[in-house]
């Protein structure tokens, strides 16, 4: 990969031995709440490869569910996060996964409440920067490093250009956009990373238009 500046190679500040192990864990608990949009009641989190092995000396297990709490990655409340979790009710289960992974720094998180539930996952690609692989059955590519939304969609002739359309009206400038379905003709989901805010006006534009089902956004 490539870095844009000296900073992206020593990494964030934060709590922690491994900002691979421990910032991007945060990074990944924390994206996963803000993409529930809400604090979780329960949070069922595998980890695979590296993290499996070390989780607990490096700190991953205290960090994820730090993100979860959302705490950045310099916040000293980290280290009680599980603690924390525990006053606040939340209920958290680890568990050691034996499948190979694509990267080494793999954790696969579910969390909800009884308003719904969510399931991502996610890796730690060095620095303390991560990418979301993976959100319920749908392949992405979400940095977490732009501002960015999701939108779910019918897979339908012209929903892709309709969406655009909008962000080029309002001159909001695509960094990255990715685009997955499950089957053909069902439901799909838009990634889309962009180089500036989106205020809510653009967001319920985007919402009424056709074929369009949900539309999250996304601001770490």
């Amino acid at each position: 990969m490539k870095y844009k500046s000296v900073f992206d190679i020593i990494g964030p500040i934060m709590i922690g031995p491994s900002s691979s192990h421990t910032a991007g864990a945060a990074r990944i608990g924390r994206m996963a709440r803000n993409l529930l949009n809400r604090e979780p009641k329960w949070a069922e989190i595998s980890f695979y490869g590296s993290f499996a092995k070390t989780y607990k000396g490096h700190g991953t297990d205290v960090a994820i569910v730090g993100g979860l709490l959302d705490f950045d990655t310099f916040d000293e409340r980290i280290i009680h996060a599980l603690d924390l979790a525990k006053e606040k009710g939340i209920k958290i289960t680890f568990s050691e996964e034996d499948a190979i992974t694509d990267h080494p720094n793999t954790a696969r998180v579910r969390i909800g409440d009884d308003q719904g539930e969510l399931e991502l996952v996610g890796i730690s690609i060095g620095g303390g920067k991560i990418e979301i692989i993976e959100l319920n059955g749908f392949e992405l590519k979400l940095s977490g490093h732009e501002p960015a939304i999701l939108v779910v969609h019918e897979d339908r002739f012209g929903a892709i250009a309709n969406v655009a359309n909008v962000l080029a009206k309002h001159e909001i400038n695509i960094a990255h956009m990715d685009v997955s379905r499950k089957e053909k003709g069902k439901m799909a989901l838009m990634t889309i990373e962009v180089d500036q805010n989106i205020e809510q006006a653009v967001l319920d534009e985007i919402t009424a238009l056709p074929n369009i089902m949900k539309v999250t956004k996304i601001v770490d």
